[in-house]
């Protein structure tokens, strides 16, 4: 899907529910929330999602992040589980690999972290750039959601993490003044 490609990083980030589904059979309900959100109705195009993001305000943004909440409650209302989708499409990738003993991840993986922490070095020992600065700010943006999803692959995601986190913080007994 060309929206989740170019926008993937970003999408994790402002909905994270919206970029799994994007990734998954739930791609077109995905794609009608967030025309909904930038464009004010549904029956949208991809291709004019696609241009809608790309000049999206904060805003609009904003808005995208509201429909991610209420496209949370809707799948979890239909008995849809997206961390399972989520979960279950790292189990793949991480089966394949396994399996084929495929290079290239290895390299992306490598590169990505090389990338990132090689511009937090630069931008630590150089300061930023006059000219280009927005553009190493962005990259460094992706490179940073993309050494998410290295971690993610590689050493599994810290969802559950954060939900057992939630759990003992609401299972400590609070005194009521």
């Amino acid at each position: 899907m060309d929206l989740l490609k170019q926008f993937g990083p970003l999408l994790s980030s402002v909905a994270p529910s919206i970029a799994t589904a994007l990734g998954g059979p739930l791609a077109g309900l995905a794609v009608k929330s967030l025309s909904k959100a930038l464009l004010g109705a549904e029956d949208f195009s991809e291709e004019a999602v696609i241009d809608a993001m790309a000049t999206a305000s904060p805003e609009q943004l904003a808005a995208v992040k509201k429909i991610d909440a209420d496209f949370k409650v809707q799948m979890k209302s239909l008995d849809i589980d997206l961390e399972r989708i989520a979960v279950d499409d790292r189990k793949s990738a991480r089966t394949m690999q396994t399996e084929t003993k495929d290079i290239l991840p290895r390299l992306l993986a490598i590169s990505v972290t090389l990338g990132y922490f090689g511009i937090i070095a630069y931008v630590l020992v150089s300061g930023l750039p006059m000219n280009g600065s927005e553009v190493l700010l962005m990259l460094l943006g992706t490179l940073s959601a993309g050494w998410t999803g290295v971690m993610a692959f590689y050493f599994g995601s810290s969802s559950g993490s954060q939900k057992k986190d939630a759990m003992i913080h609401n299972s400590i007994p609070r005194d009521e003044k």
